[in-house]
This record gives C-alpha cells, sequence and structure tokens, in this order.
C-alpha cells in the first residue's frame, strides 16, 4: 500500500498512474457520446479524476493536509447538493458556473506557482513562466466570463447585450496592456515590482473577461459557455506544462480541442463566425408580436381539441423541442403526448437543432429524462428532407430556430442560420404562451403561415390536454 508523501513526483508510478488516469478520461468521453452509455462514461471519467486526485495527494511535498481536506470537504458538499437541487432548466448556467470555478481554481495555481517561486529566490525559466502567465490570464478570463454568462442565464444580469460606450475600444485597450505588461513580466519577473504587476494583469485579465461577455446576447450564450469551456481547458493544459505534470496537460487538452471544436460547430449551426458572436452584440433588436413596421398580421389560433384531431388523424409528426419547453419542464407531457399518438400507428420523431435551449445537447438531455428513444431524435440535416412529407410538425417552445426568415429574409439578423424548416410540412401546431419573440429578439415569422396553427398555452398543460384530447378520440 502507498502511504501519503511516499511518491517522488517524478517516480515512474506517478506517470503510469497519471496515464490510468487520463486514458479513463479519454475513455469516459467516448462513452459520453451516446446517452445509453453516457452515464457509465461519466462515471469511468470520475474514477479517472480520483485516482489523478489521490496520486498527486500522495506526491513528496504535499502538507497542509487540514485545508486540503477542508477544500474537499466543502467542495463535495457544495457541489453534490447543488447538483441534486438544480433543475433541468438550469442545467446550462451550472455547467457555466462549474466552468468557471475550473478556470479560477487554474488563475490561482498560476498565481500560487509564482509566488513560491519568487519566495524560495528562484530564476523562473522561460518555458516555465510563460505558461504561468498565459494560464493566468487566460484562467481568469474564464472564471469572471463564465460569472457573467451564469448572470445571465438565471436572470440576475440581462440577458440582452450590455454595451458600454467605446467598449471594443476599452477591450482592446485592456487586451494590449495585458499583453504589454506580460512581455515586462517575462522580461524582468525576479524583481520586486514584478508581483504588483502581476496582480495588475490578473485584475485586468478579470476586467476584460466581464467586459467581452457583458455585450453578447442570451442567443449567444451556448457559444459563449463553450468557448469560455475551451478557454478553461487551454489555461489547465498550459498549467500544466509549468508544473510538469502530465495529467493536467492531457486533461486540459481534451476539453480545450472539445470545446474549440464544439464551439466552431455551434457557430456554424448559425452560419455565423465566432467573431460576430463576440463582437457583434446579437439578439439586441427590441421585442415584438408584429412584422416590420409595426403592421399587424393574423394569426390562426386553436384549442387542445382541435390539435388533438389534427394530430390523431395524421400519419406522421414531427415535434419540434425548444427553451420553452425546457421552461415549462414539459418533457414527460410530450412524451405522454407522442405516445398516445403512436398508439393510434402515428410515426412520431423529434427534430433537434444544434443550438436548441441554452447550451448544446439540452434537448436531448431534457428526451432522455422522459425515457423518449434516442433513435428517436432526428438531427436536423436528417429531418429537413422529411419535412415535406410530414403531416404535422409540433413547435414546442421553439422560436429563432424554426424561424423562415433565416431563409426567406436576406436582412435579417438570422439570415442564413440553419433552421428546422417546419414550414414545409403539411400542417404546423406551434405551443407557445404569446407571439413573443426569442433570443434573438424578432419576430417569428412562422406564426404567420397559412399553414400554422398558434395553441397559446403553457407547454406542459397544452400537451397533456392534447393528450387527454387524443385518448378520448
Amino acid at each position: 500500500m502507498i502511504s501519503l508523501g511516499a511518491l517522488a513526483p517524478d517516480g515512474d508510478l506517478v506517470q503510469v498512474l497519471y496515464i490510468v488516469a487520463f486514458s479513463l478520461f479519454i475513455i469516459g468521453i467516448r462513452r459520453g457520446t451516446h446517452p445509453t452509455t453516457a452515464k457509465q462514461g461519466n462515471m469511468i471519467a470520475a474514477v479517472g479524476m480520483a485516482v489523478a486526485v489521490v496520486t498527486t495527494l500522495a506526491l513528496e511535498g504535499i502538507g497542509n493536509w487540514g485545508l486540503i481536506i477542508g477544500g474537499l470537504a466543502l467542495g463535495t458538499v457544495i457541489g453534490a447538493v447543488a447538483s441534486k437541487r438544480v433543475q433541468m432548466t438550469g442545467i446550462p448556467q451550472m455547467v457555466a458556473l462549474y466552468n468557471g470555478v475550473g478556470g479560477g481554481a487554474v488563475a490561482l495555481i498560476a498565481w500560487a506557482e509564482f509566488r513560491h517561486e519568487l519566495a524560495i529566490g528562484a530564476e523562473i525559466p522561460l518555458d516555465t513562466f510563460v505558461p504561468i502567465l498565459f494560464s493566468m490570464v487566460v484562467g481568469s478570463v474564464s472564471f469572471w466570463g463564465s460569472g457573467i454568462a451564469f448572470g445571465k442565464l438565471q436572470g440576475i444580469i440581462s440577458g440582452r447585450p450590455v454595451k458600454l460606450p467605446g467598449q471594443q475600444f476599452v477591450n482592446a485597450l485592456l487586451l494590449l496592456g495585458v499583453i504589454a505588461a506580460c512581455i515586462v513580466l517575462g522580461s524582468d519577473h525576479a524583481s520586486g515590482p514584478s508581483q504588483g504587476l502581476f496582480i495588475a494583469v490578473l485584475v485586468a485579465a478579470a476586467a476584460l473577461g466581464i467586459l467581452v461577455v457583458l455585450p453578447i446576447g442570451g442567443a449567444d450564450m451556448p457559444v459563449v459557455i463553450s468557448l469560455l469551456n475551451a478557454f478553461t481547458g487551454l489555461s489547465a493544459a498550459a498549467a500544466g506544462i509549468a508544473l510538469d505534470n502530465v495529467v493536467l496537460i492531457v486533461a486540459g487538452t481534451l476539453v480545450g480541442s472539445s470545446g474549440t471544436i464544439l464551439t466552431m460547430e455551434m457557430a456554424t449551426a448559425m452560419n455565423r463566425s465566432v467573431g460576430n458572436v463576440l463582437f457583434a452584440g446579437f439578439g439586441g433588436a427590441p421585442a415584438g408580436g408584429a412584422a416590420s413596421g409595426g403592421e399587424e398580421r393574423p394569426v390562426t389560433s386553436i384549442g387542445a381539441q382541435d390539435a388533438a384531431i389534427k394530430l390523431a388523424y395524421a400519419d406522421s409528426v414531427v415535434i419540434v423541442p425548444g427553451y420553452g419547453m425546457a421552461v415549462a419542464q414539459a418533457q414527460h407531457a410530450v412524451k405522454e403526448m407522442a405516445g398516445e399518438l403512436e398508439k393510434r400507428g402515428v410515426n412520431v420523431n423529434y427534430a433537434i437543432h444544434p443550438v436548441a435551449g441554452r447550451m448544446p445537447g439540452h434537448m436531448n438531455v431534457l428526451l432522455a429524462e422522459a425515457d423518449v428513444p434516442y433513435e428517436k431524435l432526428k438531427e436536423m440535416d436528417d429531418i429537413n428532407p422529411e419535412m415535406p412529407r410530414t403531416d404535422v410538425a409540433v413547435v414546442i417552445g421553439a422560436n429563432d430556430v424554426t424561424n423562415p426568415a433565416a431563409k426567406n429574409d436576406p436582412d435579417s439578423p438570422i439570415a442564413g442560420m440553419p433552421i428546422i424548416e417546419v414550414s414545409e410540412a403539411q400542417q404546423v401546431i406551434v405551443i407557445k404562451r404569446s407571439l413573443s419573440p426569442g433570443f434573438a429578439g424578432i419576430d417569428n415569422d412562422l406564426f404567420y403561415e397559412e399553414n400554422t396553427s398558434m395553441l397559446f398555452s403553457d407547454a406542459k398543460q397544452a400537451a397533456a390536454d392534447v393528450a387527454a384530447e387524443i385518448n378520448d378520440l
């Protein structure tokens, strides 16, 4: 049995255990790519993390056990309680918060390592000091930016873009200042004033993280969360280089690369660049329920019974979920409605847009919670060709991702964005409380199409009422 403090940091056993740890990370991520194995993958990755933590704590020179054990206990309690209590609608902001905590931890590690080297009077090699600076800056940006993203998603801060006068100029000035200060630190970091300059860079990076995310609208928060997640991973990998810790390097690289890929894919799904997401202030259009120019457009309103008749006598139905379904916690009622239709021989599928909801896979998670079979979930590119042959498309709380303006109006803020082409179905039923716009802040032309009927109601109540009416037919 290995006793704590018995392992040399560069020992072969340590490296073997670290290889085991990051191998489990990779296997866990691989298993997490499918809903049927995702839970198992999460547990495998957790075992890998446990191996990495225990191995690190067993290294020679580890001390302050009271602080370490207290921190582990406090973090475990907070994490367990928060994860148990959070609603499914709150998962995106919890992801943002947890990601931010990771970035903050990396920034503090970088600061602690810098102070330690100064305290012992050591000259920090440049190939170590550069990763320290990188992890400190990027980790701080990730922590404070994720905090703003959390606030926007939680409703603490307005979800609309918050712009200051000369915002981009201030951001550019801060970035240049951080880079200049890092160059100064790198050239003469052993002098007395360098610690004060290091703290100043830490504070400037924090301000940069806040000011970069504030002007971004709520519609783009999924992309921002993914990008900040990539930042956290990259800063962790840099900290691993500074500490010569192989498991931190690999884990950070995995998070950084996967977050970067996901960010690019989501930006592509919205037909926008990452730069446009960060600097365009998307989602700032005024809310409204009328057409451009203020002209009111007529809509067709129906009740649960009429909707039930349309659905019950259809051969094929496609359900398009969105954030409204998540807010109403309607996934179980929607599954019940689909079950009643399937009893009558109706073919029911679910169309999933890549950025529906507030985080990647949000709709998949909600529907999996309701035990919707995974094979029923169809990606946008797979379901769109089927839409012209679909008898009824049911839109439940989705807005911008079904708006035909993306295809038909070149002047629309969402022009060119790939959408679920529900307007191509024979009939469309939109379940929504009102004609209010989505995160993009623009009117949805789908509501006014000739083949669209609006069922104005809470999504959960509407789905339950329609299911009851279908059962009574």
